[in-house]
This record gives C-alpha cells, sequence and structure tokens, in this order.
C-alpha cells in the first residue's frame, strides 16, 4: 500500500487535476459506462494484503499476462481459496452465488447438469440450446464439438486452481465467444504443494469427496493428482446420480522452459428428471413428471503445455490436445400416439359401435396395473477432438505485443432411437420388451477451425492505455445425415470473420479507472441446428434431423464502458453492457406445429452491473446487483415446442431475472472460528412459451386465452461456519435455503398428460390435455457438513 501510495502521489504531481475534474471524470464515466466485476477473492482480505499489481491471462494460453487494471473491460477472478470459503457444493454454485451477472436455470433438477447464464448468455449441457459462451480448461476449448454444449460434470473440480471470467463478444477467445468466456486453470505441483483432503454429506444423501496432492522436487519436477468422487440419492424421486473423474499432471521446470503433460478422466450416471406442472409441484416439489432421464458421459482428455521464456519481456507458449467423449442418454416419455390412443378410446366402443375390451385401450400387466403408449427415447453421441495452438508475448517499453494461432479438429457421431414403451400409473416409462429399439437419426460429420489473432497495447503515457486486438477464423463443418429417407447427400458449410476490439483505459487518481471498450464476436451454426433448418421438413426440438439449407453465422457486438476503483479496505465497479447479436439462431415455427432453427434478426443484451465489497476490521461486506434487459430486437414468430409465440420487438427472453442481487458478509471471530451468510434474490421470470403472455394459440374466431405464467422471483439465505481446531484441521457446515423457500429457476409451457399426477383415461375422465406451467424446482432447507485435512 505504501509503494501504490507513492506511485499516484507521484502521477498526481505529474499530472494535476482539480477536483472538480476529477469528479467530472468520475460523472461521465458512471453516466456513460460499465465496470469491471470485483474480485470475490479480493474481498476476503484486508485491503493491507492486497496486491499491487494482479496479472491475468489476456487470451486462453499461457502467457506473460497483463495487468488486470489496464484492461479495458471488466473480468472477474476467483481462485481455489475463494471456492472454499464460499462453501459451495460445486462450481457452477459458486458461480451463481459468488460472479456477477451469473445465474443457474436448475432445467435438469441435477446440480452438475445446470445451465449457467451470464449477462443473458447461455452455456448449458442440453443438446440444441442456444449457446452464447465459450468455455476452456488449460487453454483447451471444452465446449463439445456436437452442439457446443458444456458438461459441466466433466470438470474436474478438485484441480481447478482458478477461473477467469471474461465478459462480452472478446475475439481472442475464439468461436462462440457471444457473451463471454470461461477459462479454467488447474493446479500444478508447482502452484500447489502439499495435499488436501475433503469429505462432505448432506441430509438429503448427497455425499462428495475430494483429494488434491502437489509434489514438487529436485532437478523441476513437480506432479499433482486431483480426484472427485460424488454420489447423490436426490432430493427429487427417481433423481439419484454420481460421478467420478481424475486429473493426473507430471512436468518439469528447467531453466527457461517448462513443460506439462496432463491425463484427465471422469465418467458420470446423472439422472435429472426436469420441469414439473404446476398442479403436481404444488403437491410435491419433490415429484417428477415422467421418468427415467438419465445421462451418461464419458471422458479421456491428454494435454501437453510448452512454455519458453526467451527473457524477462517476451515468452513462447504451446498447447497440444487429444479428447474423446461419449454421452448417452435415455428419456421415457409419452408416445405421440397417445392421440390415437385418446381418439380410439375415449368413448369405450370401436369403429362398428361394439365395445373395446380393456386391453384393448392400453396395456395390462399381470397383476393389473394399467399401462398406456410410451416411448424410450436414446441418443448415442461420440466425439474425438484434437489441436494445437501456440502464442507469443512480448513487451518493448510502452507497447506490448500478443499473437497466436489455433488448430482443432473434431469427428462426431450422433444416433437417435425410439423404443415402444408403456407408461405406468406412477410415471415410469418402461420398454417394450418384444419391440426392438429403432433408429430414428443419425448424423456423421466433421469439423475444423483455423484461428489467428494478435492484440497490441500501447501506454499513451503514465495514465492511458490504448488497446486494439483482431482475430481471423475459418471454419468448415461437414456432415452425413439419415434419417426416414434414407441416408442424404453429404453437407459441407465454410464460414470466416474478421473480429476486431478496440479500448482504453484511464487512470484518474485516488485508485479509479475508467475504460471503455467495443468487440466483435460470432459462432457458427451447430450440426443439430443445420440438420434442422428447412421450414419444409420440420423437426421436434432438439432432435430429428433433416438435411438442411445454410444458416448464417451469428455476429454479437459489444459496446462497453465503466468505472473501477479502490477504497482505503475495499474496492468497487459500475457498468454499463449492451450485446446486440445479428442473424441469431432460434427455433422457430412451421406450419406442422414442429420447428426448425432458422437465423432472427436480432435479439439484444444490455444492462448495468454494480459491485461493491468493504473490509471493517474482521468482518468483511460484498454486494453485487445486476439489471439486465435481455430482449427480442425484431418481429417473429416462435415455436417453443408446446405453441407458437408471436414475438415483437422490445419482448423480453424467457428464463432471465430483470433484477438479481447477492449479499455477502463474513466475519473472522478469531483465527480458528469464522461465519458467514448470503443472501441471493433474483425477480420474476418470463415462462417459455408465454412470452407473449398466452396460454393458448389464439384461433381465428376466438379471443386468445391470456395467462400470466411468470416465475416469481425468490430470496435465498445461506449461512456458514468454519471451525479450525489445528492448523491442518478444519470443520465446515452450512445450511441453504434457510427459511425453505419454494422457489422456481425456470417455466415452460406444455400439455399436462397427468393433471394432479395422474395419467389421464377416456373410460374415466373428460380428457382435456391443456396447457400448463412446468417449473424448475429450487432445492428445499438443505444440512451439509463436512471435513477438511491438509498435510
Amino acid at each position: 500500500m505504501q509503494l501504490r501510495a507513492a506511485i499516484q502521489q507521484a502521477f498526481r504531481t505529474r499530472h494535476p487535476a482539480s477536483s472538480y475534474e476529477r469528479a467530472c471524470y468520475f460523472l461521465a464515466a458512471a453516466v456513460l459506462s460499465p465496470c469491471a466485476a470485483a474480485d470475490p477473492e479480493r474481498i476476503d482480505k484486508p485491503a493491507a494484503v492486497i496486491p499491487v499489481v494482479e496479472v491475468v491471462g489476456l487470451a486462453p494460453l499461457p502467457g506473460l499476462g497483463i495487468e488486470r487494471d489496464l484492461l479495458p473491460y471488466p473480468v472477474q477472478l476467483a481462485t481455489d481459496k475463494t471456492f472454499r470459503k464460499a462453501g459451495s457444493e460445486n462450481l457452477a454454485e459458486f458461480m451463481s452465488r459468488n460472479l456477477t451477472g451469473v445465474n443457474v436455470n436448475e432445467t435438469s433438477g441435477s446440480p452438475f447438469q445446470n445451465d449457467l447464464t451470464f449477462r443473458g448468455f447461455r452455456a448449458s449441457p442440453v443438446l440444441g440450446s442456444s449457446q452464447g459462451i465459450s468455455v476452456y480448461l488449460d487453454g483447451v476449448r471444452v465446449n463439445e464439438a456436437f452442439g457446443d454444449v458444456v458438461n459441466w460434470d466433466m470438470l474436474p473440480e478438485s484441480s481447478i486452481g482458478s477461473l477467469l471470467l471474461v465478459p462480452g463478444a472478446n475475439p481472442l477467445y475464439g468461436l462462440n465467444t457471444l457473451g463471454g468466456a470461461l477459462a479454467f486453470t488447474t493446479k500444478s505441483g508447482l502452484s500447489h504443494p502439499g495435499g488436501e483432503f475433503e469429505l462432505s454429506i448432506t441430509d438429503e444423501g448427497r455425499r462428495r469427496a475430494d483429494l488434491a496432492y502437489g509434489w514438487k522436487g529436485n532437478g523441476g519436477w513437480h506432479s499433482f493428482l486431483g480426484a472427485t468422487w460424488f454420489d447423490d440419492e436426490g432430493w427429487r424421486d427417481h433423481s439419484s446420480g454420481h460421478l467420478g473423474n481424475v486429473l493426473v499432471k507430471v512436468g518439469r521446470s528447467l531453466g527457461a522452459t517448462d513443460w506439462s503433460a496432463t491425463l484427465l478422466g471422469g465418467r458420470s450416471r446423472l439422472l435429472g428428471n426436469g420441469l414439473l406442472p404446476d398442479p403436481l409441484y404444488g403437491d410435491d416439489r419433490r415429484a417428477v413428471y415422467t421418468h427415467p432421464d438419465t445421462t451418461r458421459n464419458r471422458l479421456l482428455q491428454g494435454t501437453l503445455n510448452l512454455t519458453h521464456r526467451f527473457n524477462r519481456d517476451s515468452e513462447l507458449s504451446a498447447t497440444a490436445y487429444a479428447r474423446n467423449s461419449r454421452r448417452d442418454t435415455v428419456n421415457g416419455d409419452v408416445s405421440e400416439e397417445y392421440d390415437d390412443y385418446v381418439e380410439d378410446c375415449e368413448d369405450g366402443f370401436d369403429s362398428s359401435g361394439a365395445p373395446r375390451e380393456p386391453d384393448e385401450c392400453g396395456f395390462t400387466r399381470a397383476e393389473g396395473a394399467a399401462l398406456h403408449p410410451g416411448v424410450l427415447n436414446t441418443t448415442s453421441t461420440r466425439q474425438e477432438s484434437r489441436g494445437i495452438s501456440a502464442a507469443f508475448s512480448t513487451r518493448r517499453g510502452p507497447w506490448r505485443l500478443d499473437t497466436g494461432i489455433t488448430f482443432d479438429h473434431s469427428d462426431a457421431e450422433y444416433a437417435q432411437f425410439e423404443q415402444e414403451a408403456f407408461v405406468t400409473d406412477a410415471r415410469e416409462v418402461i420398454g417394450d420388451p418384444d419391440e426392438e429399439r429403432e433408429p430414428s437419426s443419425s448424423v456423421v460429420g466433421n469439423s475444423r477451425t483455423w484461428g489467428i489473432y494478435a492484440a497490441g497495447s500501447w501506454a499513451i503515457d503514465a495514465a492511458t492505455q490504448l488497446t486494439a486486438s483482431a482475430r481471423f477464423n475459418r471454419a468448415r463443418v461437414e456432415n452425413t445425415l439419415t434419417n426416414e429417407r434414407g441416408v442424404q447427400p453429404r453437407e459441407r458449410f465454410t464460414y470466416t470473420r474478421l473480429n476486431p476490439s478496440l479500448g482504453f483505459t484511464r487512470q484518474l487518481g485516488n485508485g479509479a479507472t475508467v475504460f471503455a471498450n467495443v468487440a466483435q464476436g460470432h459462432r457458427v451454426p451447430t450440426v443439430i441446428e443445420l440438420g434442422c433448418a428447412d421450414p419444409e421438413n420440420p423437426c421436434r426440438l432438439p432432435v430429428g434431423l433433416q438435411a438442411d439449407p445454410y444458416l448464417k453465422q451469428v455476429i454479437a457486438r459489444t459496446i462497453e464502458a465503466g468505472v473501477r476503483g479502490r477504497l482505503p479496505d475495499g474496492n468497487y465497479s459500475l457498468s454499463l453492457h449492451r450485446t446486440v447479436n445479428r442473424d441469431d439462431i432460434l427455433f422457430l415455427s412451421s406450419p406442422s406445429r414442429q420447428g426448425y432453427f432458422a437465423n432472427f434478426e436480432r435479439t439484444r443484451h444490455q444492462g448495468l452491473d454494480l459491485t461493491a465489497a468493504q473490509q471493517f476490521g474482521s468482518f468483511g461486506l460484498r454486494l453485487a446487483y445486476s439489471y439486465l434487459e435481455a430482449e427480442y430486437d425484431a418481429d417473429g414468430e416462435l415455436f417453443t415446442g408446446a405453441r407458437n409465440v408471436e414475438v415483437r420487438r422490445g419482448m423480453r427472453l424467457a428464463g432471465l431475472p430483470r433484477h438479481s442481487g447477492k449479499l455477502t458478509f463474513d466475519w473472522t471471530a478469531n483465527p480458528q472460528l469464522s461465519f458467514g451468510a448470503d443472501l441471493q434474490a433474483s425477480s420474476s421470470l418470463v415462462t417459455q412459451g408465454n412470452e407473449d403472455g398466452l396460454s393458448e394459440d389464439p384461433e381465428d374466431d376466438e379471443e386468445p386465452e391470456r395467462a400470466d405464467w411468470r416465475v416469481r422471483g425468490y430470496g435465498l439465505v445461506t449461512l456458514r461456519a468454519s471451525y479450525r481446531p489445528t492448523p491442518k484441521w478444519e470443520l465446515f457446515a452450512r445450511i441453504s435455503n434457510l427459511f425453505d423457500r419454494r422457489y422456481e429457476t425456470f417455466g415452460a409451457v406444455a400439455p399436462d398428460l397427468f393433471p394432479n399426477g395422474r395419467q389421464l383415461k377416456p373410460h374415466e375422465d373428460e380428457v382435456d390435455a391443456a396447457h400448463a406451467r412446468f417449473v424448475a424446482p429450487g432445492a428445499p432447507r438443505t444440512f451439509i457438513a463436512g471435513l477438511r485435512y491438509t498435510f
């Protein structure tokens, strides 16, 4: 702090500014601008121990890094120490509770299958979701090539040393960086020598164990082992799951050269049984609509990293990787033949007028339980990816230059199958043993992507930094589709784009910095989108592939500006941001009441992020608030899976809160004992399929049926405590959702075939599968206790 004060004093001497001028700078920044989010780790400590210079990565690959205060856009940084103190169950929960602008939609019900959103852009494990965030692990892009999905369960959480969240359409992070990028860095024996073992349990039957051990030997050798085991009975019915992953890293630091080789393996079996209709949810939030809904993931990835320092101001880094992943899903559902079943059986007579036998209207097992038409939808995805990248960084006086080149190649095989099945009164879907699994569609394809980028910065004077960057991408996607019409002609699409960025920072004194940045990014259509892009051959979301027309790539342009600064014992930030997507890819309506992917003229995401933190001796306080307007910026018609929605400009996108806030309080009672409390609040969400305020498609001669089916806002309180009886042992506990608040994180409109959880029966009921609001239930009050041992 003394060094920083001396620098600031010297700066004020060289560049005098009146209080009025400083006030003008600050007010102009506040009016015009968006800002950097505060670093959660930095809030953990009094200002006296905050480093004067904080260096972060400029691109996914390792490099010289850049001082965080010189970046013309806001970034959020957190380390494993921050994760530990926050007491979160996994990374997705940590980010939703601690990072500004981040929220989750718990659409599947599994803690490792959540949709994560940042400023309204999504990173999701759900095939067919519109992805807008790129995710990297040690410089390797882990968005799967088929669909750009992110399998959160395959991230080695016990081995994560830090995460960096970069906002906006940053061209340096390549494809799919429309709304931001997440870069994870794993631990090593150099950065994390020693070991740590952690075990935790919950009252809902969840168990987790993590092991991390780093070794630093003679001659520059080092190694690291990290492992995670997770087993969950599931707080909802039929929702158990488990996963395990292991990361092994070996390397050597010898003079000016460092290298490391990493092997990551993981597998999981997760059950996420999705949304619940309102009536059933009102009776029992632990219930499921239909089951099973199982996802099995397997991953094997090898990475080789090399860094060579020519001198203190020049560095070359390179990364090569090979990645093999498998994904298999089983989803039980009501068959499309259910409507025929109802039509044939609701009056109890056949076409000749003769009474139908009971087994003609459904099927009967030996024990007499009724079985009705269902279907087991299964998918199989196999992907192999490999790539290489290199980056060079150098500094020359006031100049800095970063350049890089990347190449990625992937092969993917995807197949979808259907098997006739029965639905029991308990809503379990059981495959018919007399029926074979039949293929319905498949695709075999590959993609090749080249990228080259450069970023330069120039210190105009001691207080002003100018930064410019650009990246050129060329992507080629090839695929061969097979469906009910047989093998389709091979398709090949090529996309090229040059994306620029320009920004500046200006230090105002007293620790305040203003910045502004304009940037462009893009993503190319995925195979799942290209395979369902013909209005004449629509499909069901998100599967059912056709040989279809060309889709344009999505172009995103971000403008943001802001002010960030430091207080004597804290920091603050304020930001305004605006991102416009041109030719966004959405699921549109077709006359057959199915849908197809197509380019949509414009969508817009804009808002404000505010973060403030202060340390009061042993007490710490942090506030994060986000305001978001995520809207359609053109007219059109969407197909939501249940109904058509007439979109008007200015209509909100579904599943995104306009207001969200996070308040964190920490108290260090003494070196052994600490307490914490978290308040997380969210405003209401628009329900998918109810964007226009209607519950049914309007008929020509009828008044449209209106319904306000928004998902209500909520506030959650979490309490935390930690006790260290010795320096090596730590006991910790947490109570999530302290007041057992019933809340929901997503909503969608769909026909309810099980009113109040009971399947409609033509002989007994007035059969009317009306539309209902389905919601994603939030977890009830949960007690978590654990033990951590450091060695």
